[in-house]
């Protein structure tokens, strides 16, 4: 299984996925056709999920999460319940902006509907230099 790198742009994230374990996706999440945009990532998803790693982390700094995107990203999290089936674990990091308390929020919001820890994490601005 290769790795899946998709580039940010003005309107989709960075999204680094590696079969290792390691996902990270980093940005603004608001595609013109959320569906087409993340089906890429929940197909190779939905492949990694079949031989995982040992541990999957899950990082997350998003600056802006349109109502699809967030249905589609929270599909793709859902599938990390599954892994303890498995034997495996799993953990989310969920970083945000000091200043930007909704994506606190809908942090908080995706914890609730997740069984693996998430882990929520203020970044401040002298932090990102």
């Amino acid at each position: 299984m290769e790795q899946l790198k998709i580039i940010a742009t003005n309107s989709t994230p960075l999204i680094i996925l590696d079969p290792r374990g390691e996902m990270e996706i980093t940005g603004k999440c608001i595609p013109e056709n959320s569906a087409e945009f993340w089906s890429i990532v929940q197909d190779w998803f939905s492949e990694y999920v079949i031989k995982p790693a040992d541990h999957t982390t899950f990082s997350l700094q998003i600056d802006y999460l349109n109502t699809s995107s967030s249905k589609e990203l929270l599909h793709v999290l859902y599938k990390l319940n599954n892994l303890s089936l498995q034997g495996k674990t799993a953990e989310v990091k969920w970083f945000y902006h000091a200043e930007d308390q909704d994506m606190k929020e809908v942090g908080k919001d995706y914890a609730h509907m997740l069984t693996v820890p998430f882990n929520i994490s203020e970044i401040k601005l002298e932090q990102l230099v």
